[in-house]
């Protein structure tokens, strides 16, 4: 936890400094209220004292009071100022932190674990700034004033305290040994709840057409009730807390006047008055000494489940990121080139290679298609290119540098990425088209137009209310896929990128849309390299370079015509889906 705390500003431990200040001086005030009612207590029996002495010493109390509480209000803004800040801080830490994983990164924590990580879990470390930062102070400065004030005072009414206190102690250790387990199940199960429920949420259009609401309303309470278990446990754990205090504090109050009254009756007349005034005393500091560790009580409720957060916070941080930007920015002999040098891949604590001594060369202007059957590594393949992933052996060259020395904002900026499934961001058309830093002035709405166009997107896009203004929900959920696709595509289109991949990104649309949109991007992006992973052989057909993968291994490579000659698993694919005829027409 303390490994949190690093990220406290000077500012932030200024705050930490003033609060521990006043809640010191706020202690210091409370424990002189019962030596004031000492004083009281000596002057209203003693014959000389006078009513202006006993006001005086009231006035004193009431205005440690007035003090304590003003400190006490003061505490409670510097820490909630304080934990305001702090957790700020820490989401923006972990969001940054998480825009630079990888895809392997991803993949080890799940969406909704991150999401958890990030709001949950912060707000625990919140939670232990505002309450416990001011408790972690007071309750053992007090404790521990409180007893040195009341030590040697009165030997018996000591061992009472005492006794109190051993009572509390061990209460609090068995209770914390018992709940402390249990915060870590807490967080993991609010993972699960938020897995649960994000997939029932975005698989609603399938669970209504398969009529599986009842057994996904199963999986979600049955998280639910263990959740709701582990709570139950916990509080009814903490329950018992108030009992044995309450029995304490009145353990206490009766013990020390019980006892107090047998040593009046046994004193001399004398030492009757200073007996009372210890028991005053006694009465007072010792409910400061219950109060404190009760204080410490309601630490070791947040604490634990505190800890178990920041474990999982730094879990976070301290992950090692894959994918290390390189330095290099600077202009290339080459221009719109990608190279693969005998280049093998696995995924991490893979045992075997999904890519394998793959070698291959496309220059500017020229079209290199991807096509096999399902698994053989396609889309890993040009995912190499944009450094989603490292090839685990050889080299990928971009514009002839090594993509591993690129600063990745450089090596971005020269590739417009078409993903499988096309993602959409909450915003209108134009502000999805023209998504993101591509180094250069951000695209104009003629540029967003054009793009549009190019994408085969103009028509449906015209018919939208607002037109290239129109809303565009999360995901992109009140289009259809083709359409998504589409703008999918005139996104990268308006970057103007030196290299485009597409990473089968013409699934979704028609034939003759297909057609036509390959045309018209062709005519467009004549100057800049395209990469397609297709299916389809229409999609690729008239690519200069088509590379057959199977198994992860290269079994073919050249144009749709030499291919048919040479490579018996191109063919095969053909023959799946166009007719001879139509393949040597082709």
């Amino acid at each position: 936890m303390f490994k949190l705390f690093k990220n406290l500003t000077k500012r932030d431990l200024l705050i930490v400094f003033v609060v521990i200040v006043l809640v010191v001086f706020s202690v210091f005030l409370d424990l002189r209220l019962p030596e004031y009612m000492s004083k009281i207590t000596v002057l209203v029996q003693t014959e000389d004292s006078t009513l202006h002495e006993i006001l005086v010493t009231g006035g004193h109390m009431l205005i440690c009071a007035v003090g304590s509480l003003l400190c006490t209000i003061s505490v409670g803004f510097f820490t909630s100022l304080l934990s305001a800040r702090f957790s700020r801080r820490m989401r923006r830490i972990i969001f940054e932190k998480v825009e630079n994983f990888g895809i392997a990164e991803i993949k080890k924590f799940s969406t909704s674990s991150l999401i958890t990580r990030t709001t949950n879990d912060v707000t625990q470390i919140e939670m232990l700034l505002s309450m416990g930062l001011s408790l972690l102070v007071k309750a053992p400065v007090m404790a521990v004033w409180a007893l040195l004030k009341i030590i040697g005072k009165s030997s018996e009414l000591s061992v009472i305290t005492a006794i109190g206190v051993v009572i509390i102690v061990i209460t609090n250790l068995t209770i914390i040994r018992i709940v402390s387990p249990r915060f870590a199940k807490i967080q993991k199960l609010t993972d699960k709840l938020n897995g649960v429920t994000r997939e029932s949420i975005t698989g609603i259009r399938v669970i209504h057409a398969f009529n599986a609401e009842k057994h996904a309303e199963k999986r979600f309470n049955k998280v639910n009730n263990e959740l709701t278990g582990i709570h139950l446990t916990i509080t009814k754990t903490f329950a018992f807390m108030d009992p044995i205090m309450n029995f304490v504090m009145h353990f206490q109050h009766l013990g020390i006047y019980v006892l107090g009254a047998i040593l009046i009756i046994n004193a001399g007349m004398m030492d009757k008055i200073t007996i009372f005034s210890n028991m005053v005393v006694f009465s007072s500091y010792g409910m400061q000494v219950i109060m404190s560790f009760l204080m410490l009580t309601m630490i070791f409720m947040i604490l634990p489940r505190a800890q178990v957060s920041a474990k999982r916070i730094n879990e976070v941080l301290d992950s090692d990121i894959s994918v290390i930007s390189g330095t290099f920015k600077g202009k290339t002999k080459e221009t719109g080139t990608v190279e693969f040098r005998d280049v093998s891949f696995k995924y991490p604590d893979a045992d075997e290679y999904l890519l394998k001594h793959i070698s291959f060369k496309v220059d500017r202007g020229e079209t290199i298609a991807f096509i096999g059957s399902t698994g053989s590594g396609k889309s890993t393949l040009i995912n190499l290119v944009p450094r989603l992933y490292d090839a685990t052996e050889g080299e990928v060259f971009v514009d002839g540098v090594n993509v591993k020395e690129y600063d990745l904002k450089e090596l971005n900026n020269r590739i417009g990425y078409i993903p499988q499934t096309a993602v959409m961001f909450t915003g209108s058309v134009r502000d999805n088209v023209s998504y993101g830093d591509n180094g250069k002035a951000k695209p104009s709405l003629d540029k967003v137009k054009e793009a549009i166009k190019v994408a085969q997107g103009k028509d449906f896009v015209e018919k939208l209310d607002n037109q290239y203004d129109a809303h565009i929900a999360r995901g992109g959920t009140n289009v259809s896929g083709g359409q998504k696709q589409r703008l999918s595509i005139a996104r990268a289109i308006a970057r103007d990128p030196e290299i485009y991949i597409f990473d089968d990104s013409f699934s979704a649309l028609d034939y003759k849309t297909d057609a036509n949109l390959r045309k018209e991007i062709k005519k467009y992006t004549k100057d800049a390299t395209s990469m397609i992973v297709a299916q389809r052989i229409g999609t690729i057909i008239n690519a200069d370079k088509i590379i057959v993968l199977d198994k992860g291994e290269c079994v073919g490579m050249g144009t749709h015509k030499e291919l048919l000659k040479t490579c018996e698993v191109y063919k095969e694919i053909a023959l799946s889906q166009l007719s001879e005829e139509e393949l040597n027409n082709a």
